[in-house]
């Protein structure tokens, strides 16, 4: 198991998508609402948390990505057609720019 994990809610729609894509049998009740976790490693949650600084993980060390962010990893899923995505996922939502200030050059 993953350090860390991110927990992607479902729409009945995108849980259709998994069912069609095989992975239906990683579909799991969380909170009352259909998901997948998606794992990830302590490097990843770090640069997740430098690019969402409100990011906030359970004591099972889960996590819930703002919504651009979950439909971001939803369609990589889809596309990928596979749960072992982080390691393209995090340049698609790794911002390491995220919470620094501008700085502009000035001679």
């Amino acid at each position: 198991m993953a350090d860390y994990c991110i927990n992607l809610f479902l729409d009945p729609e995108q849980q259709k998508k998994m069912e069609e894509l095989g992975l239906g049998g990683h579909i799991q009740e969380i909170n009352g609402k259909k998901a997948v976790q998606v794992a990830m490693s302590q490097k990843d949650q770090k640069k997740l948390q430098k690019s969402f600084p409100d990011l906030e993980f359970d004591s099972s060390n889960a996590c819930v990505l703002p919504e651009e962010a979950q439909l971001t990893l939803a369609d990589i899923i889809f596309n990928l057609k596979s749960l072992d995505v982080m390691k393209f996922a995090i340049t698609k939502l790794y911002n390491p720019l995220a919470g620094k200030p501008l700085r502009s050059k000035t001679s």
